[in-house]
């Protein structure tokens, strides 16, 4: 494989990893853009945005996008984080071409009064769908409770009221102010002609008007707050703990990594056992969060009521015995395993590549192989988790409450 790397006038970053084994290439556009860089105003534009991009251009109608990647048998899609918008597709080789003029197209949309007005009914019923899932409801709020005062709090989705009220013309605005060329990189993995790559790509996005764009960065500890939203529909107490942890850039992301795999996997963990195991909740799980500038450690359980304080105890023995003694040898060799194996099984086809070298490019304007980040995560001690985790506090998060119950006991 090779790595290769080509910047536009404008200030578009081209980057790729050449695999001419790879049966097929992937290719996207990361637009360092989220829901941390909107206003209470426009909350949800980037999402919003999102699915404008694939309403049609100057050139092309909402049927015409559709059917040329059906055409061309891509799989393609887009996601809208806190932090960054992706558009994405996956072709054969030989429809590279037809592929990138699609997606270089497709990112100068058209943005017709029509379609947005009609789009705003398709937003809303999407929140009212995840509004009806606990979990998300839960990750929502926590978010917004953790992030007090800070950007990351912004909901993703934003709220009915935000998206009925707002204009075509807020949308072109916030387009105009964040999808420059230097806030956008074109990422593609697999088997490509890269230097037919460029020559498209350049022709089709030279054009694009540079300006400045700007992200307050800083480190968020968190609130450590805690609260409860009481909702007598549901059945089962959904809790949530939230800390502050590594960000994207800090070298101690793969400690976090692991850390998280040893205390919360979805299985053969330590919560796994203490909580699944013994059928005191349905769900029990630990992630890692690496953002910009900074980072969470998110908790999540799902128990019967009447199981949550006790479920909510266990959690916190649990973190107070790891950081009383680490870990085992046998914990840390299994969750590297775990993380390892997962990254390569995703590492064999381009599409499961293209997000972890369009990322690493974005926040740390680097390229790792996937041998040296596997290097990097097998490198990482027990005193590495130690350290990492009582830095973060484990122990005193953010607490959040979703359920039939009153109140946090």
């Amino acid at each position: 494989m090779e790595f290769k790397t080509a910047t536009l006038d404008n200030g578009l970053r081209i980057i790729a990893e050449v695999n001419p084994s790879a049966a097929s290439m992937a290719a996207g556009f990361f637009a360092r853009t989220g829901s941390r860089d909107e206003t209470p105003e426009i909350a949800g534009v980037s999402h919003f945005l999102e699915h404008m991009v694939f309403k049609g251009t100057d050139r092309r109608s909402p049927m015409d996008v559709n059917q040329e990647f059906d055409r061309l048998g891509a799989q393609y899609n887009a996601f809208t984080s806190e932090e960054n918008t992706v558009y994405y597709a996956s072709v054969l080789p030989e429809f590279q071409a037809d592929m990138l003029d699609l997606l270089c197209d497709i990112m100068r949309p058209a943005l017709r009064t029509e379609d947005f007005d009609m789009e705003k009914g398709v937003i809303c019923e999407e929140i009212a769908m995840y509004q009806d899932q606990p979990h998300f409801r839960l990750y929502d709020n926590i978010m917004a409770n953790h992030f007090a005062g800070h950007p990351l709090g912004n909901s993703i989705l934003g709220t009915n009221e935000s998206i009925t009220a707002m204009k075509r013309d807020d949308m072109q605005a916030y387009f105009d102010r964040r999808y420059s060329p230097t806030n956008v990189t074109m990422v593609a993995v697999g088997n490509l002609d890269f230097d037919a790559l460029t020559a498209k790509v350049g022709a089709m996005c030279d054009s694009w008007r540079a300006f400045d764009t700007d992200r307050p960065v800083r480190h968020c500890d968190g609130s450590r707050d805690s609260g409860v939203i009481t909702d007598a529909k549901l059945a089962r107490q959904n809790l949530g703990l939230m800390s502050a942890a590594p960000s994207c850039q800090d070298a101690d992301r793969f400690a976090a990594q692991v850390l998280a795999t040893v205390l919360g996997d979805a299985t053969g963990s330590r919560l796994y056992y203490a909580l699944i195991e013994t059928a005191l909740a349905d769900e029990a799980h630990t992630s890692y969060s690496p953002m910009d500038g900074t980072g969470t450690f998110v908790t999540f359980l799902s128990t019967a009521p009447a199981a949550a304080a006790k479920a909510m105890g266990i959690v916190h023995d649990e973190f107070a015995k790891f950081f009383d003694a680490g870990p085992t040898e046998a914990e840390l060799t299994a969750a590297k395993n775990k993380i390892a194996s997962s990254a390569t099984l995703r590492g064999e086809i381009p599409m499961g590549r293209l997000t972890t070298v369009g990322f690493d490019w974005v926040y740390r304007n680097e390229y790792q192989t996937l041998a040296e980040q596997i290097e990097q995560l097998f490198a990482v001690s027990a005193d590495d988790l130690l350290r990492v985790g009582r830095a973060c506090d484990l122990n005193n998060p953010t607490v959040l409450a979703l359920g039939p119950l009153g109140k946090l006991e």
